[in-house]
């Protein structure tokens, strides 16, 4: 792929497109680059210069996270349509609901899983394999080798440059450090050990094992079961500080007490879906694709939120009833096929 002409080309390719033209960026030079990296706070701007090569990874690691959250709420209310697009680094959800929690959880994975994953390939400066994976146990049959994901480095630049956004101290500034935290968190509990047999004709009496990333599908199906048994909390002082506590509904609730890391928090309920509203960035079912035969959430009667559907009728052509002849040909005849497509009022 070529580079576009402009400075603002290649800031659109790194935040969006991953990893090209770094040489145009060195070009220009990382100071300017990094002011021009929309949305970020002074703290990000100096780590972005003295990380250029990181913010690629950076850049991908937001694309990556808000497709996954796009394909994970795809068939709800809310699909995913508040995320920021070029502001990827400078929205703040105005409500504090579940759906804020997972964004920012993703948001997290993303930068995390990518930075991580650019690491172990080599492509990040004074990163590599992860060297504490060494060794092993022979006398057990198993041994480390090979090219460990280095997780902790992914972790420690993440926690670092998307946390530095939250500096206010107060609840929300609380909950989205948790939510972060949690990003990472699946990361690192969903790392995967593979392991290589050694041995004469196939037997294995020797492995050589490393940690590798799991495909980022498997970060979002994580974090979306962390969304459906996302926790309410309430900001509470203790010792001087504010902090996360879980807001007890219920006797239910009552077995459920502590909070973990993984969890992912959130302050207020989650606000109406189903009607456009600019002031929360909410657009609304109206127009949406719907399933009239689904019971499910993206069945018309729960999509549509009550307001009924309307059904648009085409007739597609495509080919059928293909045969092959000897030799060498394929004939097929022209089929009609009515469909039915259904949109929210």
């Amino acid at each position: 792929m070529r580079c576009g002409p402009g400075l603002l080309s290649v800031i659109w390719l790194i935040v969006f497109s991953g990893f090209w033209c770094f040489s145009s960026v060195v070009a220009i030079g990382a100071h300017t680059l990094c002011k021009r990296f929309l949305g970020l706070t002074r703290k990000q701007q100096q780590m972005c210069a003295r990380n250029p090569e990181v913010m690629f990874a950076v850049g991908g690691g937001a694309q990556v996270a808000i497709k996954e959250c796009q394909e994970q709420f795809k068939n709800q209310r809310w699909n995913c349509s508040e995320t920021p697009g070029k502001k990827a680094f400078g929205y703040v959800f105005p409500i504090g609901s579940r759906e804020a929690a997972f964004a920012y959880g993703i948001w997290s994975a993303g930068v995390t899983h990518t930075i991580t994953q650019e690491c172990s390939k080599g492509k990040i400066p004074n990163c590599s394999c992860d060297t504490t994976k060494k060794g092993g146990s022979e006398s057990q049959g198993w041994r480390w080798g090979g090219c460990s994901a280095n997780v902790d480095f992914g972790v420690n630049f993440a926690k670092k440059f998307v946390d530095a956004r939250e500096v206010e101290g107060d609840a929300r500034s609380l909950m989205n450090l948790h939510n972060n935290r949690a990003g990472r968190k699946a990361v690192e509990t969903n790392v995967i050990t593979t392991c290589k047999c050694h041995g004469v004709s196939g037997s294995c009496t020797l492995r050589t094992c490393w940690q590798t990333l799991p495909p980022f599908r498997e970060i979002g199906n994580y974090l979306k079961f962390r969304f459906e048994e996302a926790r309410h909390v309430k900001p509470v002082r203790a010792k001087n500080r504010k902090k996360l506590a879980l807001k007890i509904k219920s006797v239910n609730h009552l077995k459920k007490k502590k909070l973990k890391p993984s969890d992912l928090v959130y302050l207020s309920d989650s606000p109406n879906y189903c009607d456009y509203n600019p002031e929360l960035g909410i657009h609304g079912t109206v127009g949406r694709q719907c399933n009239k035969t689904s019971n499910g959430a993206d069945g018309c009667r729960i999509l549509c939120c009550g307001r009924g559907y309307n059904t648009v009728v085409s007739v597609v052509k495509r080919q059928c009833e293909c045969k092959f002849h000897w030799c060498c040909s394929v004939t097929c005849k022209v089929c009609t096929e009515r469909v039915e497509e259904h949109y929210c009022k």
